[in-house]
């Protein structure tokens, strides 16, 4: 039997969350907690259902430095018409209106999105009996097994399992930090450190502790946020995750790039972030540098025979994001 609280403060939510420890989840859409309550790869007794706090926390807006602040409850979709986050952010917006369906981004929301759990078969599917993740200290079947989906980048011998979302990368290139509630009050964590590399303890997913709840994403100002492009590369055309996925915002004066974030998905355990990338664009012009930047994206890159297809795919996802940002900036100003 799961026990289902619908608190309506977020101070009711923490308490809860906090009363149940690690026996909890919260929930909005429930697109993926759901799925996995059905499957038991999730065995929570109690669910805190968050709709009641959605009023408070779906804000999209920009604060007098330029700030743009993002509820964590705003579900994809506002997040994808928001005439603010299209005017000043595209790659948020492209990274998300990629990503699921219409139906799921009308009930998912940012916050979950970013919380989302692998997609590996292995931890999907509990027939399968060793999954460090679900089973910590059992052991990682994927490794050996069939991994086309899994990662090329910080993967560890105790997990390879990839992080599926779109968003999450993006944020974390653009150095945006997460606002918590927890049973301590309220703080950030930037996105780039929100979810841990799987390491000894892969089931040890974030840095959120028991309670804590995501209000908001804060992204900061910068140069080049105007001047991003998000490239996601699939087998199909339409709600499908990613083989894998680029993101790049370019700050350009007179040809030469001057600022680059780089962000990957889908080929790394954790949203992952190539500063190796950046460095390699500052100081380049952008159609002289794309192929270099995209080597040095995963120069660390560790496949098997089933994930080496995974490192081209990434290049070349690179490459177009590379191409289509300084495309923008030309065209925009």
């Amino acid at each position: 039997m799961i026990a289902y609280s619908r608190p309506r403060t977020v101070e009711e939510a923490v308490g809860l969350l906090v009363e149940s420890g690690g026996d909890a989840l919260p929930f909005f859409g429930g697109t993926t907690l759901l799925d996995l309550t059905k499957l038991e790869v999730l065995t929570p007794r109690r669910l805190v259902d968050l709709r009641e706090l959605r009023a408070d926390f779906r804000a999209i807006w920009r604060d007098s430095d330029g700030t743009i602040t993002i509820g964590g409850l705003a579900t994809m979709a506002e997040v994808a018409r928001n005439p603010l986050l299209r005017a000043e952010a595209p790659a948020i917006v492209a990274a998300v209106r990629e990503a699921a369906s219409p139906q799921v981004r009308n009930m998912a929301s940012i916050a979950g999105n970013v919380l989302q759990r692998t997609r590996c078969p292995y931890y999907r599917d509990i027939s399968w009996t060793r999954c460090n993740r679900r089973v910590p200290g059992s052991g990682c079947q994927a490794i050996a097994g069939v991994a086309t989906s899994h990662a090329v980048l910080g993967g560890s011998a105790a997990c390879v399992a990839s992080y599926p979302g779109d968003l999450a990368p993006v944020l974390a290139a653009l150095e945006a930090s997460a606002v918590l509630m927890g049973r301590g009050g309220r703080r950030s964590v930037p996105v780039d450190g929100l979810h841990r590399p799987p390491g000894v303890t892969p089931e040890c997913e974030t840095v959120l502790a028991p309670g804590d709840l995501i209000l908001a994403f804060r992204v900061p100002r910068c140069a080049c946020l105007r001047r991003s492009a998000f490239v996601k590369l699939r087998n199909r055309a339409a709600y499908e995750f990613a083989e894998a996925s680029a993101m790049v915002a370019l700050d350009i004066e007179d040809g030469v790039i001057r600022d680059a974030r780089v962000g990957l998905g889908a080929v790394a355990t954790v949203p992952w972030r190539s500063r190796a990338a950046e460095a390699t664009l500052v100081g380049m012009r952008p159609e002289d540098a794309a192929v270099a930047a995209a080597n040095a994206a995963f120069s660390e890159a560790v496949t098997r025979p089933d994930t080496a297809y995974k490192v081209e795919m990434g290049k070349r996802a690179v490459i177009a994001a590379i191409h289509q940002a300084a495309a923008f900036e030309s065209e925009h100003g």
